[in-house]
């Protein structure tokens, strides 16, 4: 694969955010948290009217584009860390997003380090941070 700095990675849309995989996570995380899937809840916290995704799923979602990169390889990903910037509904649509800010040798391994996001559009990121990738 050629890397270098600047290198975009292919960007990973999901366009509606789906309902029913909210409700599978909160059951599988064990979360009893009911704005992830009654909307009344939603309402009541004055946050609209759509159930909120789970943040677990948001960094999938970046996850996922990462590994696709790395030619569908999941032990290439070897660091993510992520902030949390703002809440994901049902029904948005959103676009995971990754850029290379350096490309390095370590143990003899090439590692490209990126910075990566989550964004509803340019200039609404609702996740964002850095990850590192062997990238062969």
């Amino acid at each position: 694969m050629d890397v270098t700095v600047g290198t975009e990675v292919p960007p990973l849309t999901i366009d509606p955010v789906p309902l029913e995989p909210m409700k599978t996570v909160g059951a599988l995380l064990q979360d009893s948290n009911p704005i992830h899937w009654d909307v009344e809840s939603v309402r009541a916290l004055g946050m609209g009217d759509r159930p909120v995704n789970q943040g677990p799923n948001n960094l999938a979602y970046v996850i996922n584009m990462l590994v696709a990169w790395a030619g569908g390889d999941n032990a290439a990903l070897r660091r993510i860390q992520c902030r949390f910037l703002g809440n994901v509904f049902g029904g948005d649509a959103v676009t995971a997003r990754g850029v290379v800010t350096a490309v390095r040798e370590e143990n003899g391994e090439r590692l490209a380090d990126l910075d990566v996001w989550l964004e509803r559009s340019a200039e609404d990121r609702v996740l964002a941070g850095t990850a590192t990738v062997a990238v062969g």
